[in-house]
Parts: structure tokens; sequence; C-alpha cells
């Protein structure tokens, strides 16, 4: 299961107190402050990880805490640093302020490494503090307090190339026969309720991954349907393939509905290159084949496939074309 959504409240750790202690040595006649540092308190620490796929197990834990800096000893021994709390996402995680949604953090390549919150420093003990005129000061100071919040953490998947259409425009079928993925497929809408992520390995072991979105219908970008929920998925994606049940009674219409819910949920998704592919060649004829090709789509500057995902026909252009558009962005 994907979960690609969640609240969790992080705090760094509390700077340790100073200590407020003094010398107590034989043979030293008069001895001294000698309280120690507090230690600083751990960082929160964001780190994106290729392993992960889902923030389901931040469903589980919601609170993160770093640890307190340790408190300063006497000797002018300085309190133990806090380690750090390391916090692993899947790539492609946006950490969010909670309260106003603005965007913190964008953890967009394997590897990448972000201190979201510092630990605080911690205070000064006793032996910072004495002076000809105090040699024997009694008071240190706290350590400072790491800071907290609520985030939001929000899962954007990446891929090459983001499969889009109706329900039951065969999104599913096609990307289970280009790629190993296996999602549930069957004949009634709404069968995919999460995304899917497909490898799709090309020639010469080159490869490119298809991300398929449960099916968009008209008012998606307002919430309706499975499809809102899942369209941040595709607004990182090189290419859109847009698929479209060739036994539909107005393509032209579909295709219209699909791409204004695009671009109002988004208005990157002008931008990206777009390909139509007309799905289930297989059930139509000779005569229907032509007068499907025959009718250009508007807003559209290029020249649809026909595709059988079942038969597999039409499918080696249709793979060349995305290579070579996902190789140019």
């Amino acid at each position: 299961m994907i979960i690609d959504y969640t609240k969790i409240y992080v705090k760094a750790g509390n700077g340790g107190p100073g200590a407020v202690t003094f010398r107590r040595e034989k043979f030293v006649a008069k001895g001294g402050p000698s309280g120690g540092n507090g230690g600083k308190g751990g960082d929160i620490i964001f780190v994106a990880d290729n392993n992960l796929t889902t923030l389901l197990d931040f469903k589980y834990k919601r609170k993160h805490l770093a640890e307190n800096g340790g408190r300063g000893e006497k000797s002018l021994k300085d309190g133990k640093y806090a380690e750090n709390e390391l916090i692993k996402v899947p790539v492609g995680t946006v950490i969010k302020d909670a309260e106003t949604e603005e965007i913190l953090e964008d953890l967009n390549e394997n590897g990448k490494e972000v201190i979201f919150l510092k630990g605080g420093l911690g205070g000064k003990g006793n032996s910072n503090f004495a002076t000809s005129t105090n040699q024997t000061p009694r008071y240190a100071q706290p350590g400072i307090a790491g800071k907290e919040m609520d985030i939001i953490l929000e899962l954007k998947m990446l891929a090459d190339v983001g499969l889009v259409g109706f329900p039951n425009a065969g999104k599913s079928t096609f990307i289970s026969v280009v790629s190993a993925a296996r999602p549930k497929i069957a004949d009634y809408p709404f069968t995919t309720l999460e995304p899917n992520l497909g490898i799709v390995k090309y020639k010469d072991f080159r490869s490119f991954v298809i991300a398929d979105i449960p099916g968009i219908i008209e008012g998606a970008h307002v919430g309706k349907g499975l499809g809102y929920k899942f369209l941040k998925h595709i607004e990182r994606t090189k290419v859109l393939l847009i698929l479209i049940d060739s036994t539909v009674e107005d393509p032209q219409k579909e295709y219209d509905i699909l791409l204004n819910e695009l671009l109002e949920f988004s208005d990157l998704m002008a931008d990206k290159n777009k390909v139509i592919a007309y799905t289930k060649l297989d059930l139509l004829d000779d005569e229907e084949k032509e007068e499907l090709l025959s009718k250009p789509i508007k807003n559209y500057d290029g020249k649809p496939f026909l595709i059988s995902s079942v038969a597999q026909l039409g499918l080696s252009g249709l793979l060349d074309s995305l290579w070579s558009m996902v190789e140019e962005s």
C-alpha cells in the first residue's frame, strides 16, 4: 500500500545546561569555578533513500524527537553532544509547513541530506563567568531549546512518463505489458486504487520509468473521483502519455476533459510533452481505424498512436517515441 501523505511532529534536541561546580582538590588552597558547558542538542536530519517507496512508517510513528544535549560536569568537562535524529524518506518527498503548506524542502535526489531543524546550543558553565570582581560565580546558562514544528510529508513519485486516462482506458493493462508492474486489472472502472510504477526495459539495456495514475474523471482537479489525490505524482514526469479508449463515441471530448483537468491542477502540465495513444485497437475493424485516424485532435500537435496492449499491437513505435522524448527532456 502506498501512503503518500502524512503529518508528523518533529523536534530538535535541547541544549544541555551548564554546570555550577567548584574545584575541591587536595593541596589547592582556593578552589575556583569548574562548571563545564552543556552539550549541543541533536539535529533533525532528513535523507532521501531510493530503497523506500512509501510514507507508511510515518503512519505509525507521528513524533520524531532528537536527543537533548548532556549537562555540563565538574572539572571543566562539557556535556555530551546528542545524537542526531536521522529520518529516511522516499526520493521525491516534499516537506511542507503544516500550518501554511509552504514547501520547505524537496528531497528529489537519492542520498540528498537536509539538516531540517538544528539542535539547541548548550549553556555555558559557571567557569565562563569568573572575573576579577566575581571569582566564585554561582550561576550558569540553561541550554537553548531545540526548534520544533508540525510538518507535512508528501510523496511525489519520480517517473519519466506519466500515464493518464479515464477509468478503463487500459492504463493498467498497458503498464503490465510493457513493464514488470502487476496492477489489478478487471473489466470495470476504478480498478486502480493507487499509483503503480513500472520500469520499461528498452533497447540496448536502456530503460525508463512509467507511473500509472488512477483514472481521472471530469472535476478531478477539485477533488472528484480518485485521480485528484494522485495527480501530484505526474508533476515531475517528463512526458504525459494520454490513453483514450478507441471505442468511445467522442475521443476529442475525452481529450479536452483530460487536458483541462491537468491544466487546472497545475500550470506545469502545459509545458510537458504529450503523446496520445488510442487503446483497444484489436476491437476495431479496418474502416473504424481509418475513420479514427482521419479525425485530427485539436490542441494536439502530434499524430495519435493506435495500440492494443492485450494483442501487443503498435507498442514498439509508441515506446520508440516515448524514449526519444524522455532523452530530449
